[in-house]
């Protein structure tokens, strides 16, 4: 539990550090909204593309045995064009 304090002209909230971390709100920037009965402090989103590269790895360490290859060829196969009359 925590209250309101005094910083400067404005008041905030101290957030015990285990709970920073248990909420990944540690180096981040935050995003405030309110809701009907309280405040939501919460990371915002990333959408550059500075991150694309720590995720995809990410997601590809997560699913080392997974395989794209059937999803591939079905995309590269393009047999099914053979009866499209152009």
């Amino acid at each position: 539990m925590t209250t309101l304090i005094k910083i400067g002209n404005s008041q905030g909230i101290r957030i015990p550090k285990p709970l920073i971390q248990q909420a990944h709100l540690e180096n981040v920037n935050l995003e405030l909204e309110v809701l009907e009965n309280g405040l939501l402090i919460k990371p915002m989103n990333n959408t550059s593309r500075d991150t694309w590269k720590e995720n995809i790895e990410k997601v590809l360490s997560k699913n080392k045995n997974a395989s794209d290859d059937g999803v591939l060829e079905d995309f590269l196969n393009d047999n099914d064009l053979e009866d499209w009359q152009w």
